[in-house]
């Protein structure tokens, strides 16, 4: 039996070696991280057409039992209010700044992404009906109207992350990045499709889903009223933060291109 020496066995075991294999297994990781946050929040997206469209889901927007009135809408309004400051906080560039100082930068997105879905679990699990009516279409050509909008808006929405890019908007690109060893593409300013006519065409879908509907409840008319506030506001802070990003160039878009109607643009 051969003797295994302090040399021999730095020949098989290196420094440098250890630390490739640690820099595999985080990559590892990480992709395995990316890939689990990206379904999460896929789920959570389907579940979202069925809650608010009530459609084969076991909890919905007008599902359940009625609360006390001022106690439902209480906890409801906080509940979406929880969704909105995390959602918020969290995409604001001083807030990526100290966040990347404890998450790794390429899970930074899919981190983003995955608190976010929770948060919408958190809602759809504890959310209140309020099923008093606010507004019922009897006209069937136009219900059938509103139904057919629905859907439209939620197509919308996900026709237009596919536009600027569908796996780095909900941090798949950058683990496949991390995991490949490949240098994380810059950021480009571009208008495809329909961004050409709309700045915001995602929020549009989701106005469109969240208030075609030929029976609006309460509750439903609460969500709506809340999450199209939250827009207005989410496109207030993001443009600030493009204009800083993209300056001039954003600025430019901004005066030719309708904000949420889309509109022909107008002549630079």
């Amino acid at each position: 039996m051969l003797p295994v020496t302090t040399e021999a066995i730095k020949g098989v075991f290196t420094p440098k070696q250890s630390i490739s294999k640690l820099d595999v297994t985080a990559k590892t990781l990480s992709l395995v991280y990316g890939v689990f946050a990206y379904a999460v929040f896929f789920v959570v997206f389907l579940y979202a057409i069925g809650f608010v469209g009530n459609i084969a889901v076991p909890k919905s927007v007008d599902s359940g039992t009625p609360g006390p009135l001022l106690e439902s809408l209480g906890i409801d309004v906080l509940l979406l209010g929880l969704f909105a400051i995390q959602h918020s906080v969290m995409a604001r560039p001083q807030f990526k700044i100290w966040w990347t100082r404890l998450v790794p930068r390429p899970v930074e997105r899919s981190t983003y992404v995955l608190l976010a879905s929770l948060a919408l679990v958190l809602l759809y699990w504890q959310w209140r009906p309020l099923t008093a009516t606010i507004w019922t279409v009897e006209n069937e050509a136009l219900a059938q109207a509103l139904n057919v909008g629905f859907w439209i808006g939620w197509a919308f929405v996900f026709i237009s992350t596919c536009l600027i890019s569908h796996l780095e908007l909900f941090g798949l690109q950058q683990v496949f990045d991390r995991f490949l060893g490949r240098e994380a593409a810059s950021l480009q300013f571009k208008t495809p499709a329909f961004y050409r006519f709309v700045r915001h065409p995602i929020y549009l879908g989701f106005l469109i889903a969240f208030w075609s509907t030929p029976h609006m409840t309460l509750g439903h008319f609460v969500f709506a009223a809340a999450t199209t506030a939250y827009i207005f506001i989410g496109i207030f802070l993001e443009e600030h933060d493009l204009l800083a990003l993209f300056g001039e160039q954003y600025a430019s878009y901004r005066r030719r291109v309708s904000m949420i109607i889309p509109w022909p643009p107008r002549k630079a």
